[in-house]
């Protein structure tokens, strides 16, 4: 049994478990245990009840184990169980056990067949039993049976990587030896989570209804898909057996004498059978347990301080403390600041996805909507050459000009420059809306302040609206002078002259040589 510290070791756990599931807090502490994975009707139930030496699980068609079962067993003189959920009453027959467990599953997920991964805790103390703590786990299922929800596959494979999925947990993988090992649904789902199978412990079922001739040797050896901690074989009753109320002691017996007879497996026999797996998986817990006690106490320890430093501030808590009360609001209106600006910059904590809102939608407004509304200020071009025509001659007067007057120019393109105060202002009011659509979601959370959630949106509103007044104006301000002088020198309105003289220079380089051959053809002529 080894040292008699470390076997107290298992027993501690179990207290913490317990803790954690009466105050009803999911355990972060990452608690070292062993969880029972396998695909249904795998016999992990039987290797369970072979355990305890008693019948006490559901059994059935479909999956049975609808919620995890964490089962402690507990070496002891008197034999009985308890649920933590029936706190001081004493199971001393085991058939009720198997009710309790039917009826607490039904009570939190219905008669459907639907799971729940809120685990149901039973402590069995037995003469028969060594210290020892199981997850058991839904069996994996392919297909929906009845009216289970069509993706109850991904469900059960969800729970089980929540608890497999931690490294302070030993996987316990069941496999049946008459299906192909390569198959094994325990196996494939083991090595998801871990690899190289150092936490991996392998259990072959059923090895007595393996074709005849053939054997599991070469799994059992740990040659055909290796585990660090290795393959047990065992055999457990039939369902005729079962039904028959065959002894598990008697069971056992039959068991060891398989693995005594067969000749593929007698000189492994001693690492064989139920109760070495039991001893095994005692001695591997505690090992476990002693492994990352270090890393579980160091855990405890930080949280303990920061529990006892949270519980220092509340020593003198006084709920009409006006300090308290202005740091509360103090810390809610910094965090609807600091959401703001998340929101505006684009890296807030719960990203939308059907549409776009705050900076993203502001970023659309000026690179999308207001280039689509300026090229909306589309024009007549007759009606702009008449309206050209008619500045030309009403600045002329009585009077015929020969050139194009400045004023006639101006008078025109200061009446386009005009049509962009529409879209501007259309562009502010838009960004303007959607500032304050911002401001309304970041204040959601301030919802059990109705109050101080109407202040907050009224005093920030108030702001906007006044940087929107101020906003317009300075837009006017900069149309207005744009509208005040014209710059004819500008590179863009004097662009088409230049290309005017660069296209008659060209044209003149090329008459040039055409002139000159065209001389030195007529002295060859005479």
């Amino acid at each position: 049994m080894g040292n008699r510290g470390m076997e107290d070791l298992i027993p501690l756990i179990n207290k913490l478990q317990d803790a954690f599931s009466s105050i009803g807090q999911s355990c972060n502490l990452d608690l070292p245990q062993i969880a029972v994975v396998g695909g249904q009707s795998a016999g992990k139930s039987s290797v369970l009840e072979n355990f305890v030496g008693r019948d006490f699980l559901p059994r059935g068609s479909g999956i049975v184990t609808r919620r995890p079962l964490i089962l402690q067993l507990i070496n002891a003189k008197a034999e009985y169980a308890e649920f933590l959920h029936c706190k001081g009453k004493k199971f001393v027959d085991f058939e009720e056990v198997r009710q309790e467990i039917e009826a607490e599953t039904d009570r939190l997920t219905g008669t459907n067949k639907g799971i729940s991964s809120v685990p149901i805790n039973l402590r069995v103390y037995s003469p028969n039993v060594l210290n020892l703590t199981l997850i058991d786990l839904p069996g994996i299922t392919k297909v929906p049976v009845g009216d289970q929800p069509v993706d109850i596959e991904h469900q059960i494979k969800d729970m089980l990587l929540q608890f497999i999925s931690r490294d302070s947990c030993l996987i316990l993988a069941v496999t049946p030896a008459n299906t192909d090992l390569a198959n094994s649904d325990a196996l494939k789902i083991a090595k998801e989570v871990d690899p190289p199978g150092l936490r991996t412990i392998g259990v072959i079922t059923k090895l007595d209804l393996m074709d005849e001739g053939t054997d599991a040797r070469d799994i059992l050896e740990n040659k055909l898909l290796p585990l660090r901690r290795g393959y047990i074989g065992v055999v457990n009753r039939s369902q005729k057996d079962i039904d028959g109320r065959k002894d598990i002691r008697a069971a056992m017996a039959a068991e060891r004498k398989f693995f005594l007879s067969h000749p593929g497996y007698r000189h492994m026999a001693e690492r064989m059978g139920t109760p070495h797996l039991q001893k095994t998986l005692n001695q591997q817990l505690t090992n476990h347990i002693r492994e990352t006690l270090p890393a579980l106490r160091n855990k405890l320890q930080s949280q303990l301080l920061s529990l006892e430093k949270e519980v220092e501030e509340y020593k003198n808590y006084r709920p009409d403390d006006p300090t308290r009360k202005t740091k509360a609001l103090l810390q809610m209106v910094q965090q609807f600041a600091v959401d703001f600006e998340k929101r505006i910059e684009g890296s807030g904590d719960q990203v939308n996805t059907m549409e776009l809102s705050g900076g993203a939608r502001i970023n659309r407004i000026f690179h999308e909507r207001f280039p689509f509304e300026l090229v909306k200020m589309e024009f007549d071009e007759k009606e702009l050459r008449r309206e050209i025509s008619y500045a030309i001659k009403n600045i002329h007067g009585v009077r015929t000009g020969l050139f194009t007057p400045d004023l006639a120019f101006e008078a025109i393109v200061k009446k386009q420059i005009i049509k962009l105060k529409e879209p501007c202002l259309k562009c502010i009011d838009l960004v303007i809306q959607e500032l304050i659509n911002t401001v309304r979601q970041c204040t959601s959370k301030l919802g059990s302040y109705p109050r101080l959630r109407e202040e907050t949106e009224r005093i920030v509103t108030t702001y906007v609206r006044e940087r929107e007044g101020k906003t317009k104006d300075q837009v006017l301000l900069l149309i207005d002078i744009e509208l005040s002088y014209i710059n004819t020198n500008h590179e863009d309105f004097i662009g088409f002259a230049n290309a005017q003289q660069r296209n008659m220079q060209a044209n003149k380089k090329r008459a040039m040589p055409n002139q000159s051959s065209g001389l030195s053809h007529s002295r060859q002529t005479v």
